[in-house]
């Protein structure tokens, strides 16, 4: 990615995205790619033959893998140098993600370790809670958990948090009482970043020692999938931990919790990416194998369509986590990411881009669980059985949805930090509707659209969808004001254009940069990648639009409205079927992912 002008957090919605300022897989360097095959390998040899073992929940052998993991560098990616870790990049630790994505449970148990487990620790703690801590949990020798969740406090963590910290009378100890659920990690733990009200200053972190007298936890959850990591409640009873392990602020205990959520999304993305790539390849592997009527089923029709719009799925949650991934790196490099100043940069960036990270949490975890239902519903009455992967795919996938905050949580981020940042920095989003419908009207697709271009169509349309969101945002605020923000059914609908539409264009400037490369013949692929999706998702686009607008106006007003937003999406249809049967060809031809 050139580094001349890096796009900020929204712009996409307001400005004219380029390729240049896109970073796609294609783009990885052979350091990205040994960190890959390092990945894979440890993946795919060491983890997924041994699943029954660690979904039986086979504690020495989890251990094992995890210190394993740890001695491949595998959980010090964020770590600084300085403090025993590797201090890579965001793509490195984008691509270990993904990769381990394929390992269902233990990605789960090696995110918790590798992500909210110890970031707080990387971003927030000082420099003698970073030596104290670190360097044990880049290698394994020690896992971390974060303790945020209560059983009256879900998404509402913050304001609904129970948990108590008093200042003892010396003035050497916090006092914590408490009690934690759904702690990931927390059967076998041997820190926790948990979160309690400290007296007089309120919501608050602490790191706490698993051998701090008054630390308990209670017995595993029986879950409907990855029944291999621990998750238990954490019970604090007079727990007495050191003033020196505060961390951070005294009150500022939302600032950890949010900045780390913030890049948990970010990863959970990339992680469900690899989920989706090894249940892809498993539908291909069986459709290939079955034959019914004489033929294999890879042959008919209605799987392969299937199969095309899985990997089309595939292709544009792929495509938004390594943009998003860029965009993150690309806004490091221009701060000062020195020891002293690491965390603090790493935590700007990741708030500049906090809407594109909760897309990508929302989009490809929903993904994956599209790719994981008709992986079930390729295999038949077998993918119900669990002899076959099917059924452990589709039972892993759930939880990602809830994870890291749920999708109807961040759909409302997604919405209400867009709202929010046009107002407070003036962004050329909101306008008066009036404005807006006169700018339509007057205005055309920039001149570069040409109907030769391959991906001009779909790129006028995205631009339509840009408009469409400026002039169903811009109706909501004139409307309803201040309350748009309390409108959770308007929001919703508002975020779904927005994730859609940063999806889209993600895959259409990673074709757009393969196409300039290679040509058409070669880039051929990913241009009926974003055909097809785009062509399909549009009309969904409209819709949503319709519905907001619906209810914000009527009679006239609402007349002028649709007719405004007519022009803005009218296409005629491509071929979609031709365009993904081609799709399916390659992909049976390949035998899962092609771009893998």
């Amino acid at each position: 990615m050139t580094h001349d002008r890096i796009p900020k957090g929204i712009e996409f919605l307001f400005k004219e995205s380029l390729p240049e300022h896109c970073f796609i897989p294609e783009d990885l360097t052979d350091e990205h790619r040994m960190i890959r095959k390092t990945s894979r390998d440890f993946a795919h040899k060491e983890v997924i033959p041994r699943l029954d073992r660690i979904d039986a929940k086979d504690e020495t052998l989890i251990i094992d893998l995890l210190h394993q993991a740890g001695e491949l560098g595998l959980l010090a990616i964020d770590v600084p140098e300085a403090f025993g870790g590797l201090g890579l990049d965001k793509i490195s630790s984008v691509v270990v993600a993904e990769e381990l994505g394929s390992t269902g449970t233990f990605s789960v148990i090696l995110g918790g370790a590798t992500g909210i487990g110890s970031l707080p620790i990387v971003f927030f703690g000082n420099d003698e809670q970073k030596d104290k801590y670190l360097p044990d949990l880049a290698s394994g020798a020690a896992i971390g958990a974060f303790a945020l969740t209560e059983s009256g406090a879900g998404s509402d963590a913050i304001g609904g948090c129970r948990t108590k910290a008093v200042l003892s009378a010396e003035g050497t100890h916090y006092v914590l009482n408490g009690e934690k659920v759904f702690i990931t990690n927390a059967g076998w733990a041997d820190s926790f970043i948990v979160f309690a009200n400290l007296e007089g200053s309120g919501f608050s972190a602490f790191i706490v020692e698993r051998s701090l007298s008054g630390v308990q936890t209670g017995a595993e959850e029986v879950k409907m999938g990855i029944k291999g990591s621990s998750t238990t409640t954490v019970v604090l009873e007079d727990v007495r931990v050191p003033v020196d392990n505060l961390l951070h602020e005294p009150g500022k205990g939302h600032v950890v919790a949010l900045n780390v959520l913030n890049i948990g999304r970010f990863k959970l993305g990339a992680s469900a990416i690899g989920a989706c790539k090894i249940a892809l390849k498993s539908a291909v592997g069986y459709a290939k194998s079955r034959v019914q009527f004489k033929v294999p089923i890879s042959d008919f029709g209605a799987i392969r369509e299937k199969l095309a719009r899985m990997a089309t799925r595939l292709y544009m949650g792929e495509s938004a986590v390594y943009r998003a991934a860029g965009l993150i790196d690309a806004s490091l490099e221009t701060m000062d990411t020195s020891v002293d100043n690491y965390a603090k940069a790493t935590a700007a960036a990741i708030r500049e881009y906090v809407v594109e990270c909760a897309i990508n949490k929302v989009y490809c975890t929903e993904a994956l669980d599209f790719i994981v239902d008709e992986c079930v519903q390729i295999h038949g009455g077998y993918g119900y059985v669990a002899e076959y992967p099917a059924d452990r795919y589709y039972r892993d996938a759930r939880i990602n949805r809830i994870f890291e905050g749920t999708n109807e949580i961040n759909r409302l981020l997604i919405a209400g930090d867009t709202l929010k940042r046009a107002a407070a920095e003036k962004l050329p989003l909101i306008d008066r509707v009036e404005q807006i419908l006169e700018k339509i009207g007057a205005s055309s697709f920039p001149e570069a659209f040409s109907e030769s271009d391959p991906l001009g169509l779909q790129e006028r349309w995205i631009w339509g969808c840009k408009e469409l969101i400026r002039l169903t945002a811009s109706a909501a605020v004139e409307k309803l004001g201040r309350q748009t923000a309390e409108d959770q059914e308007l929001l919703t609908r508002l975020a779904d254009m927005i994730i859609e539409t940063f999806v889209m264009e993600s895959g259409l400037l990673r074709a757009r940069k393969v196409l300039d490369r290679l040509g058409v013949e070669k880039a051929r692929f990913y241009v009926h990648m974003v055909q097809s999706y785009v062509d399909e998702q549009i009309p969904g686009m409209a819709a949503r639009s319709k519905e907001a607008l619906a209810y914000l106006e009527s009679g006239e007003k609402l007349s002028a409205l649709l007719k405004g937003m007519d022009g803005l999406l009218d296409h005629p249809p491509v071929n979609g079927i031709n365009i993904r049967r081609d799709i399916a060809s390659v992909v049976v031809e390949k035998e899962g992912y092609p771009l893998d």
